[in-house]
């Protein structure tokens, strides 16, 4: 068994709810406390949320892990 981790972000819109809902919905949890920032070069809020999953296998460098 592994933990995969994985740091989501986007700028502060429902498109960046609907990525974590989706980790969610795929057997991911949330790790830690949500990240809120203000991105001075693009005037927008930026989200980050951490996220882990435990997954069978070994870990390789090359492992995909938005589709795991």
């Amino acid at each position: 068994m592994m933990l995969l981790y994985r740091f989501l972000s986007d700028d502060d819109t429902a498109q960046f709810c609907h990525k974590v809902t989706a980790a969610l919905n795929n057997g991911w949890a949330l790790h830690g406390a949500p990240t809120y920032a203000f991105d001075a070069k693009r005037g927008v809020m930026r989200c980050g949320q951490a996220i882990t999953k435990e997954a069978p296998g070994s870990y390789t460098p090359d492992l995909k892990l938005g589709e795991q």
